[in-house]
């Protein structure tokens, strides 16, 4: 007798297969996880995110493989590093959301954006990557940040204070344009900050924005 699909279960009314739980990390697993995670964020802020992988694993005390197998690309391992920061510039633009000035608001988290993605060289060209890719292994960074990034700017459009053209994704690939400019610049502290402020100047909605959101 041939043996019975899912599909004919399924049409005969049989509950359907339970998909299989994730079983949890083992220890032993777990600590390497975190000593890498650890090597690498410390490797990423001394030496950029170029640094090398077999350097971190050997920090860690644990071969290539080992790492591989936890982080198979770079950029996955970029991306959990660096998703304490990206927890952290979600968790400040709930706290602006209710900002009494949207577009002040607006500005901050951009700044602040700018100031997390200068924290580890390269980062910031790896975000700009990520924005056109969503199969990278940084878009785990990228994706929550423009949704959190576009609910700030939604409320600044609706307040009239930002055009109605502007999109998150030009915002995001501004901002770490200029985290690139500053990070090639370490003698000039101050330019992410007036690159920052000739950005805004185009975003500030004209007198027809104005009209017609009123």
């Amino acid at each position: 007798m041939a043996t019975e699909t899912a599909g004919q279960r399924r049409a005969a009314g049989a509950a359907p297969e339970e998909t299989p739980a994730v079983r949890p990390m083992r220890a032993d697993a777990r600590r390497n996880y975190e000593r890498l995670l650890a090597e690498a964020r410390t490797a990423f802020t001394e030496h950029g995110t170029d640094t090398s992988l077999e350097d971190i694993a050997r920090r860690a005390g644990v071969g290539i493989g080992t790492l591989y197998r936890h982080f198979p690309n770079r950029t996955a391992l970029m991306g959990a590093v660096f998703q304490g920061e990206v927890d952290a510039l979600r968790a400040y633009a709930g706290e602006l959301a209710d900002a009494p000035q949207p577009c002040a608001a607006l500005v901050d988290w951009l700044r602040t954006l700018i100031t997390h993605a200068s924290t580890y060289r390269g980062l910031s060209r790896a975000l700009m990557t990520a924005s056109a890719d969503e199969s990278s292994g940084m878009a785990r960074c990228s994706v929550p940040l423009g949704e959190a990034g576009a609910a700030l700017l939604s409320r600044a459009q609706r307040a009239g204070a930002v055009r109605r053209d502007v999109v998150i994704g030009d915002l995001m690939q501004l901002t770490n344009g200029i985290a690139l400019a500053a990070e090639e610049s370490p003698d000039d502290p101050e330019l992410a900050d007036r690159l920052l402020t000739l950005t805004l100047r185009g975003l500030k909605a004209d007198a027809t924005d104005q009209a017609d959101t009123a």
